[in-house]
């Protein structure tokens, strides 16, 4: 089907003088709207084009129901051959098939035509071998079956979710690693020539030791290892400790400040394209899931059982999971007809109702932000004075802001919970709604904490010579690095803590006191989306912190790899899925969309610093600029004038114009497009519900057809079967319906 005219086009065997009108056909639904609407566009036409359009829709070739009506006046249209992965037969049938079409096809070959076809056979024989080696080699292949064998897609989809971030870590660290890590440690050990270079300004070069001297406590250690300081700030795990400017090899120089940037950027640019080539699939199915409120009814009716699952528990799960999507949708339905028939005043009233709680939302979300921000000055004031000897308090202080920030995740949620209640949205959009307040808390308190170490780490007293508050912070960006480290480690205890200390009691109380409070309370649900906003969170920290701590995906590779067996043990002991269903293509989108909005986010900060922000003078490779961006048109001058005219000519407003003009009548050419396709396929879509309607009417005709000639005198005489007028042309039409080649499926 190309357009909406595809069923009534005319056939060109056909004559147009031998197809008079046909009463019949001139009754269908799919005619009548047709005629309608040519009426309104072209007034005044005449029987002429009610004639043709009729012959038209009589030659239609695509459903080949109307062959049998006029036999005598056309010939049938050539059938063409259908492939045999398409025809109503068993799997051994279609093998002969398909065998037999093959033979047919290579007669009419060349010698060299056979040898490429063989040539293309067998290297898709090897790619679809090599796809399954690969698979065999897959990551947690046999865990993840398990689990989507006991708790369907939508679970699964979580579980893959973990895998591909595991995936994604770890190609991060082979990037910071090969490109950054190793050659600094290569020139520390002598096999290259490492060279630093220093500012003029010795006040700024200062950078005192921060390795405890003397006698050090045993307790003092585990709060280095657990905040980043002491003996671990001074490790490869920093961005101090990357002191080395240039590394000399026998036949070329490496810059390590220009690799140090690029990789970064490399690193933000792999993400997001990692994660837009994963998303454009879930993106394609939830638009079709989206786009029809009735065929979401009949795709949850007639297939939304999930064949993947194997245990009872969870099948009757399933089953209830289906109920409740559709009295979701159901519900959904009677709101938007309550939506529609309020009155004014109704509408008046809620809008103000909404306007007083998002206010009060938005109170919420200040006074989180304000405690993070109280908390993370206070505690940077504490870390420049003399500590105190106690491990606890100690402890405190340096996870005061990550306390903070953690209670502020865990709040807020409960508290959107019962305000969303209040504010009468459809259930689909109070669910995405309370997520999105939910990302946005989780993210922006992130913000919030870089806001608050900005500010501390510009506050200079003028004169500024270093351009920072180089008393208080000598090397602000391993200060940062220690703040996601922090951010990291406390994230993972929580996650443990929670599974040890919280589910398992839970199922423990629910299994053995089974008293009225505890079936209330109920087994431990697991929750979807929490665990998702969790590790995406955890995640835009790693992608924030790996530019000041370069290990950090290193340490987040490894976190997500022991949260994948905590969350697979807490699945299958202590928790149930949730009453709320995820599919899974409508799941992985929404998880890849909220984990682009964290990549956004995190592409901000370190934007600021790299190109706003005065780098350190006294660590790091980048001491001799400004800024880390100066690096770029430094390196820029030093190629050869040829380049250096290239790239200036790039990066000049007489390029930059007319790209954005390419790119924006490209885009718009795009919008076109689309808005294009979106008429066609809302046309397609009327089509199949016309022939969904023509063939209701045509069994309604064949049905009153049968009765009439079932209630005949003849019939009732017992002398003989004897057709009514015109039941002919219904059984031809019927028996041509049923047995054309192309026929289309509403």
């Amino acid at each position: 089907m190309a357009s909406e005219g595809a069923v009534f086009h005319s056939n060109p065997v056909s004559s147009p003088a031998s197809m008079p009108s046909n009463p019949l056909l001139d009754q269908l639904p799919s005619y009548q709207s047709l005629l309608y609407r040519r009426k309104q566009s072209t007034r005044g036409s005449g029987r002429d084009q009610r004639a043709s359009t009729s012959r038209q829709r009589m030659g239609s070739s695509s459903s080949g129901r109307w062959a049998g009506l006029n036999a005598e006046t056309r010939s049938p249209d050539p059938t063409p051959q259908r492939p045999a992965r398409e025809l109503p037969v068993n799997m051994k049938e279609k093998r002969l098939l398909a065998r037999e079409q093959q033979l047919k096809q290579n007669k009419d070959l060349s010698s060299w035509e056979r040898f490429h076809l063989r040539r293309l056979r067998s290297w898709r024989r090897f790619k679809d071998e090599s796809h399954e080696v690969l698979l065999t080699l897959q990551l947690w292949r046999k865990d993840i079956h398990t689990i989507e064998g006991k708790f369907g897609t939508g679970i699964l989809s979580y579980f893959s979710f973990l895998r591909f971030l595991v995936l994604l870590n770890f190609v991060m660290f082979v990037l910071i690693f090969g490109f950054i890590t190793l050659p600094v440690v290569i020139s520390s050990y002598g096999f290259g020539n490492g060279t630093s270079s220093y500012t003029d300004v010795s006040d700024c070069t200062t950078y005192p030791s921060s390795s405890r001297q003397g006698l050090v406590l045993f307790h003092q250690y585990i709060i280095d290892l657990l905040s980043g300081t002491g003996f671990l700030e001074e490790t490869y795990l920093f961005y101090g400790y990357y002191r080395v400017s240039t590394v000399h090899f026998t036949k070329f120089m490496y810059n390590v400040p220009l690799a140090y940037l690029l990789v970064t950027i490399g690193y933000l640019l792999l993400s997001l394209l990692w994660i837009v080539k994963r998303s454009v699939e879930g993106f394609k199915q939830n638009l079709v899931q989206d786009q029809d409120r009735f065929q979401s009814f009949c795709n949850k009716i007639f297939a939304g059982w999930d064949f993947c699952i194997t245990d009872e528990s969870a099948a009757r799960l399933k089953q209830s999971s289906l109920q409740y999507e559709l009295k979701t949708d159901l519900e959904e339905e009677r709101i938007k007809q309550k939506i529609a028939e309020r009155t004014r005043t109704e509408r008046a009233r809620i809008y103000l109702l909404r306007l007083v709680l998002n206010l009060f939302v938005l109170g919420v979300l200040a006074g989180c932000f304000y405690a993070i921000y109280r908390a993370t000055i206070y505690s940077q004031e504490q870390a420049t004075l003399i500590k105190p000897k106690n491990f606890i308090l100690d402890l405190l202080v340096e996870y005061l802001p990550s306390i903070v920030i953690t209670l502020a995740n865990f709040v807020t949620p409960l508290i959107f919970d019962m305000i969303i209640q209040f504010e009468d949205y459809t259930p689909a959009f109070e669910i995405r709604f309370t997520l999105m307040r939910c990302v946005f808390v989780r993210l922006a308190s992130i913000g919030v904490l870089l806001f608050s170490l900005w500010s501390q780490i510009t506050a200079c007293v003028e004169p500024c010579p270093c351009g920072y508050n180089h008393k208080l912070y000598p090397c602000w960006e391993s200060r940062v690095g220690q703040e996601m480290y922090k951010l990291m480690i406390f994230d993972f205890i929580i996650i443990a803590a929670v599974t040890i200390l919280v589910e398992f009691p839970r199922k423990l109380i629910v299994m053995h006191c089974p008293c009225a409070l505890t079936m209330w309370w109920g087994q431990q649900e697991f929750a979807i989306p929490k665990n998702v906003l969790e590790i995406v969170y955890g995640q835009t920290i790693c992608w924030i912190g790996a530019f000041y701590c370069p290990l950090l995906p290193a340490i987040s590779t490894i976190k997500y790899f022991i949260i994948f067996y905590i969350k697979k043990v807490s699945l299958m002991q202590n928790c149930r899925p949730s009453t709320r269903p995820f599919r899974a293509s409508s799941s992985n989108f929404f998880f890849l969309a909220v984990l682009l909005i964290g990549l956004a986010m995190a592409c901000v900060p370190v934007g600021v610093s790299i190109a706003q922000i005065n780098s350190s003078k006294a660590c790091g490779p980048f001491v001799n600029y400004t800024t880390s961006w100066e690096v770029v048109p430094n390196t820029i001058d030093q190629l050869p004038p040829s380049l250096r005219s290239f790239f200036h000519g790039v990066g000049s407003e007489a390029f930059a114009v007319p790209f954005f003009v390419v790119v924006c009548m490209v885009l718009f050419y795009f919008i076109a497009l689309a808005g294009a396709h979106k008429r066609v396929v809302n046309q397609l879509r009327e089509q199949l519900i016309m022939e969904g309607r023509d063939k209701r009417f045509l069994i309604q005709k064949l049905y009153q057809a049968q009765k009439e000639s079932w209630m005949s005198p003849q019939h009732r005489s017992g002398s003989g079967i004897s057709q009514p007028r015109g039941s002919g042309q219904l059984s031809g039409v019927f028996l041509e319906q049923h047995t054309g080649a192309n026929m289309t499926h509403a």
